[in-house]
């Protein structure tokens, strides 16, 4: 098939069809051009996924005329900023926030702007907060209405005028599009229950065997909740397809009409005023029986498709991915034609690893694979999250050194739910397997650290280790190209919180082990610098300036730099004739620069002898550094 011709035909019997009587000339003739140039992309995407259905004309007829509908609807203030690869800058420094954690509601957290501003923030991203079921929601990733804000929470205008108050500070906000399920108290799904064929449609319904069926093949996610991949419903004698909780229906996007549906969900996001959308679980977001439902190549077409409704309507957004998967399989939805901004989950396990080992083979040779993605698209980087950390290598990389995958996760596991012996971490245990015995990790960046084993052994030593160890994931992550997000309350050190054990609503679900409403004691501890949190605090802050005030923090080239020591694990960055070498320290005993490889020096890698640690203000004289502190980490730039 000719795609270029097909499309350009279709595209025409489209135009003459469409109703831009509401469009000034100045808003068509911009939409008409938008078109022109994205119709293409949109149309080699969704004909794989729909060229078998007879109404395809039918449902891009309704997608166009729903994208020009949205040219003349009013959006919040937009940012000054509109440079197009705005996240390639040093100065962006994120932070993920529970709107009622770190506020009461949206209005309130506009008291919190100056907050942002003075730790050096000009990225928050809001974790869900449209209306969801009362009690557990999954954290508010069970949408039940996509263009209502959770009553708790207040309005969409208020969500507006938030948007507006960070655009005027220069701050971008973040939104979550959870477009894999709806929460079965969704419109959709309520119809659906109601019998309602249509509806029932943007669903998978199917009988017991056929669900059997697909169980064969695909991965558990939630296994504490409910085995296997469905939820059955007595009131229809089906199951229906719920990958995550029983409560979180799976959309069907075989059908076109959840696609058009979904992008109109989309639009409506975008209307309140944000700047980035993170597409939550998109791996999972197409079902093939025989194969593991996640990651398939449809899957990829289907979010393609979305980018290109994406740069026909609202080309100033972008998309940020949530894959938290096989490395190989995170770097292949990064694109300019998919998603421009990735989490980069592989670093953040793996930093979590190095520091469990005190060696950094594993974290060397996984970057040295995952790291390098497409021009102009950029890592989300981050050591903790909201969610669980799971261990998420390559196996046959983890082989070649030695280690079985397996056996190494569980140890892993061990160690961060203080269940080996030696171990400094405080985490919890989440989802964990009755078959395998897999499970995956959570807890504060402080409580993972060591901090609070610490304070609870009044052990001085142990706390100042715990301390390094923060400053040097917060320096590795600083440093590294890329996005650097910070998660609520590891900016203030706050330490692992047990009160929603007694929410049974939370109780099962030990993610809210790291989700605690910060108060004013914990700011007030954080302004204090002669306790943890506030020595944590500083840390952070000194760090976000250094980065936010030195250009070569921009630096595109980057390159691994092994220093002949398992402990030690370091990168240059290179703009022009300015070097940045960075040298870090995973062990708590000095090691020694015995030899680099290729008999390079350290005078060679940065260019001459001398060199400034931006961490401390003071000169290194290269060829007399021949030790590197216990949990240290260095910022190295030539003059």
């Amino acid at each position: 098939m000719d795609f270029s011709f097909e499309a350009k035909k279709t595209q025409q019997r489209l135009l003459s069809e469409l109703d831009f009587s509401q469009l000034t000339a100045q808003q068509k003739s911009t939409f008409i051009s938008r078109l022109e140039t994205n119709f293409q992309p949109l149309f080699e995407q969704v004909f794989p996924l729909y060229q078998h259905c007879f109404d395809l004309h039918f449902h891009l007829k309704v997608l166009l005329q729903s994208f020009i509908d949205f040219q003349k609807k009013k959006r919040p203030a937009q940012i000054k900023d509109k440079s197009e690869f705005w996240f390639e800058s040093n100065k962006n420094v994120g932070i993920a926030v529970y709107v009622d954690l770190l506020a009461d509601d949206l209005s309130s957290l506009i008291n919190k702007i100056p907050y942002f501003e003075s730790l050096g923030v000009n990225y928050v991203h809001l974790m869900p907060l449209y209306l969801s079921p009362e009690g557990n929601s999954d954290g508010g990733y069970a949408i039940s209405d996509y263009r209502t804000v959770a009553p708790n929470l207040g309005t969409n205008k208020d969500l507006k005028d938030l948007a507006s108050a960070l655009h005027k500070k220069g701050i971008r906000m973040v939104l979550d599009f959870v477009f894999n399920h709806t929460s079965d108290e969704h419109r959709w799904a309520e119809a659906a229950k109601s019998g309602e064929q249509e509806y029932q449609d943007y669903y998978y319904f199917m009988g017991e065997q056929e669900a059997f069926e697909y169980n064969q093949t695909v991965r558990e996610i939630f296994p504490q909740i409910r085995r296997g991949s469905f939820t059955y419903l007595p009131e229809l004698d089906r199951h229906v397809w719920t990958t995550f909780n029983s409560f979180q229906w799976d959309l069907n996007y075989a059908n076109p009409a959840v696609f058009v549906a979904v992008v109109e969900e989309m639009l409506h996001l975008i209307l309140n005023g944000c700047d980035v959308l993170r597409l939550d679980a998109l791996a999972f977001v197409w079902k093939e029986k025989g194969t593991v439902c996640e990651n398939l190549p449809k899957a990829h077409n289907l979010i393609k498709a979305f980018k290109a409704c994406l740069d026909i309507a609202a080309p100033q957004v972008v998309f940020k991915s949530e894959a938290i998967v096989h490395p190989d399989e995170v770097n292949k939805y990064i694109g300019a034609d998919e998603c421009t901004l990735s989490y980069n989950p592989l670093m953040m396990a793996l930093l979590w690893e190095s520091l469990a080992t005190r060696q950094t083979n594993l974290l060397y040779q996984s970057l040295e694979r995952s790291f390098s993605i497409p021009q102009h698209t950029t890592w989300v980087n981050y050591i903790r999250c909201h969610d669980d950390i799971g261990w998420l290598w390559d196996d046959a990389i983890s082989s070649r050194l030695g280690m079985d995958g397996f056996g190494h996760r569980r140890f892993l596991n061990q160690f961060y739910t203080g269940q080996f012996e030696g171990s400094f971490a405080a985490g919890v245990p989440f989802q964990e397997n009755p078959v395998n015995g897999d499970c995956r990790v959570c807890g504060t960046l402080a409580s993972l650290a060591g901090v609070e084993k610490a304070i609870a052994a009044d052990d001085p030593l142990l706390l100042d280790h715990a301390i390094k160890r923060i400053r040097l994931l917060n320096g590795i992550n600083f440093a590294m190209p890329g996005i650097p997000l910070l998660y609520q309350g590891d900016d203030l050190g706050v330490l692992n919180n047990d009160d929603y054990l007694n929410d049974p609503t939370k109780a099962e679900d030990s993610r809210w082990v790291h989700r605690k409403k910060l108060t004013e004691q914990d700011f007030a501890l954080a302004e204090d610098t002669s306790t943890p949190q506030g020595k944590i605090a500083q840390i952070v802050r000194e760090m976000i300036q250094i980065r936010k005030n030195n250009t070569l923090f921009a630096a595109q080239e980057f390159e691994l730099v092994p220093l002949g020591s398992e402990h030690l694990f370091a990168f240059k960055r290179q703009m022009e004739n300015k070097t940045l070498l960075v040298i870090a320290n995973m062990s708590e005993h000095l090691v020694a620069l015995e030899h680099l490889p290729l008999g390079q020096s350290l005078s060679q890698l940065i260019g001459q002898d001398t060199a400034m640690n931006l961490l401390n203000k003071e000169l290194v004289d290269l060829p007399s550094l021949s030790l590197i502190e216990p949990l240290d980490i260095l910022w190295l730039v030539n003059n």
